[in-house]
């Protein structure tokens, strides 16, 4: 459902996050999330509660430690994923929450979204029988 890539292109370049969103399933219902804004929800509860803001600052935090394992980053003009304080990209959260849990904005993320049924096949392969 996700995938641990590596933080740095071939040219150099940072690649966009350490962790990948892979099931087409996930992906669609991150970008539902965004497309209604869900980002700004996320935003206000983080703003409600000091104890969600600790728990994604650690989360961060341990992003950061891998990520780094693989490449140091200098991210301090942009924080992965937009935390603590508020949420930039449903995937990379959703995605990071099943690669290195706990992620707490990607665990509510993907309890709104909801579990896809892996036991039925998400895409037909054309041609298949």
């Amino acid at each position: 459902m996700a995938i641990e890539s590596h933080p740095v292109m071939e040219d150099g370049a940072p690649f966009p996050t350490l962790f990948w969103l892979t099931c087409p399933v996930l992906a669609k219902r991150a970008s539902s999330l965004e497309s209604v804004g869900w980002m700004a929800e996320a935003g206000d509860q983080l703003s409600a509660s000091a104890t969600l803001v600790e728990r994604f600052s650690s989360a961060i935090d341990r992003y950061r430690a891998r990520r780094d394992g693989h490449a140091v980053i200098d991210d301090r003009g942009s924080t992965p994923g937009g935390g603590p304080e508020r949420v930039k990209c449903v995937h990379a959260h959703v995605a990071h929450e099943l690669s290195d849990p706990p992620n707490p904005v990607g665990s509510i993320a993907l309890a709104k979204a909801g579990w896809p049924d892996c036991r039925v096949a998400c895409f037909e392969t054309p041609g298949a029988r």
